[in-house]
């Protein structure tokens, strides 16, 4: 069974938090990732997010509503065989991405989540992009034993 490695971007850390980006990376190295152009708002998002999420987003090239990347990230999961998403967030991540999957449910491949210990703890807090592809990049390469991008 093959790891998928999750990551998202959200509005605030509440209940009423909504989906912004997902990065998904495959242990086979296959990656994912989207920007929802339909379900949130700038008023929505905590400072941080203003701060530090946002001024990272590409929408004219990443954004897609939400119908449309739900169908996307469904035929991307589709496409890897029996997987397990695996994220250091998942009482965040995973929530979100069933969410998004919900008009079409959750692949049939994918046999389940695991949460990891967070991993990105060991890099300096500066080295953590808060973009969902970069940290599920991250997350893959210190999971997986392999050199950390960009090294």
């Amino acid at each position: 069974m093959q790891a998928v490695y999750i990551d998202t971007e959200f509005t605030q850390l509440s209940a009423e938090r909504r989906l912004i980006s997902l990065g998904l990376v495959a242990a086979g190295g296959a990656e994912f990732y989207v920007e929802l152009s339909d379900t949130w708002e700038e008023a929505d998002c905590s400072d941080f997010v203003r701060e530090i999420v946002l001024p990272q987003l590409q929408p004219q090239r990443h954004g897609l509503p939400a119908a449309e990347a739900a169908r996307a990230a469904h035929a991307f999961l589709t496409g890897l065989g029996e997987i397990e998403i695996v994220g250091d967030a998942l009482a965040w991540d995973w929530p979100l991405l069933v969410e998004l999957l919900a008009p079409l449910g959750l692949p049939d491949n994918v046999c389940g989540h695991r949460q990891v210990d967070d991993p990105l703890a060991v890099l300096p807090s500066a080295a953590i992009p808060h973009h969902a592809l970069y940290d599920a990049r991250l997350l893959c390469a210190l999971c997986e034993g392999r050199a950390l991008p960009g090294e």
